[in-house]
């Protein structure tokens, strides 16, 4: 493909996430016609909606090869996890996001925290069980207090911080009936303390480039006191975090990459690792196979670079080539939720302003860029996290 072609692009997702990275890419000299699956009111102003299902590998591959689709951008989970991108990989289009060998990643969290043991990762200590009865037996003899969390995709609330064994228990039997196949297996750790940072890194299967580093707020409510969510608010860059931290955090991605290389899966797309900064240094608490959300909405504002030659070069095993740098100053995205959210939404009853009739998905964002420095949060706080 010539550098000078435009190339046509179908990206996958209705988020905010999906919004963000389809701004940068409609940014790019080289891009296109846009189309979206399925999209939402904002993206529709930027991309033509395609008549696709994004979760089957079968019309998204169809779809890209009857469009002349020069590049297929998958944004949620879910479709990752399904194998679109194998099947839009063997149609011979260029496509960002990991196979579904890869996706595992974050479509089995006891398949992550096994590559993670192999590879001498860092994370909390865990047990997974399929069956209620015994995984609550073993919760009622553990002392202190655990992490609940359903073993498969639950969009960001199947993780429950239970302080109590009380907590535990209502949590485990969540798990096991209130997320379908992804409460099959539960998972049951160790809970950790420190701040929180999420590293998003591109990799190719071989180079592996960190993003700028970002700081997102799980729980719902003022001062921490909700449940844990897809995301409450977060901001870019993290300001107290250190040279050494962050060394580690991109030497952990590295490892897993290395480490699925090594057990024949090779993952291209998006590693986002989210850590805890504990006493001892960071470790992990999760991977996910694609950006962060609200995450990508604060660090690709930030990013210097054409993110479409970037995706094309990940997709053609040449991450090496390409440059990113970042600009000096930081971004905030704040979530505005119907009431109610993550359980059940109340229409009408939005929060921050929220108006009626955003309840498709419960939360929508706004975001915005500061040219001043982050107010910074001391190190010596806590906050127990999934």
């Amino acid at each position: 493909m010539s550098v000078s072609e435009k190339v046509d692009i179908l990206l996958l997702g209705s988020g905010g996430r999906e919004h963000a990275t389809l701004a940068r890419l409609a940014e790019s000299p080289r891009a296109g016609r846009l189309w979206v699956s399925p999209g939402n009111g904002g993206m529709l102003k930027i991309a033509e909606k395609a008549d696709v299902d994004q979760g089957s590998p079968v019309d998204v591959a169809s779809f890209a090869r009857e469009h002349n689709i020069g590049l297929v951008v998958i944004g949620p989970e879910a479709p990752l996890v399904e194998g679109v991108a194998d099947a839009v990989h063997a149609a011979g289009i260029p496509v960002f996001g990991p196979v579904a060998a890869a996706a595992q990643m974050e479509g089995s969290k006891k398949f992550a925290k096994q590559v993670m043991a192999r590879a001498g990762v860092p994370t909390a200590a865990y047990r997974s069980f399929t069956s209620e009865q015994e995984c609550a037996d073993y919760v009622t003899r553990t002392a202190g207090p655990l992490v609940i969390k359903a073993d498969g995709l639950a969009a960001g609330k199947g993780v429950i911080v239970a302080k109590t064994t009380e907590e535990a228990l209502a949590g485990v039997h969540a798990c096991f009936n209130d997320f379908g196949d992804a409460g099959s297996t539960v998972m049951v750790e160790e809970t950790l303390a420190g701040p929180e940072c999420s590293m998003l890194a591109l990799t190719d299967g071989k180079t592996l480039v960190p993003l700028a580093t970002s700081q997102d707020h799980k729980r719902a409510l003022d001062g921490d006191k909700g449940p844990n969510t897809g995301g409450m608010g977060v901001y870019s860059p993290v300001p107290f975090l250190t040279q050494a931290e962050h060394d580690v955090m991109v030497d952990v991605e590295r490892r897993v990459v290395a480490q699925l290389a090594t057990n024949g899966i090779e993952y291209k797309g998006c590693l986002y690792g989210g850590f805890m900064l504990t006493e001892e240094g960071p470790k992990v608490l999760e991977f996910n196979a694609r950006f962060g959300d609200p995450e990508t909405q604060v660090v690709l504002p930030r990013m210097k670079g054409d993110l479409l030659d970037v995706f094309l070069k990940i997709d053609a095993g040449e991450l090496d080539q390409a440059e990113l740098a970042w600009e000096d100053d930081c971004a905030v995205s704040v979530v505005l939720t119907s009431a109610g959210y993550p359980g059940q939404l109340r229409e009408g009853q939005g929060h921050l302003g929220h108006r009626q009739g955003r309840e498709a998905r419960g939360r929508d964002r706004v975001s915005c860029r500061h040219r001043h420095r982050c107010r910074r949060r001391h190190r010596d706080q806590r906050w127990p996290r999934a």
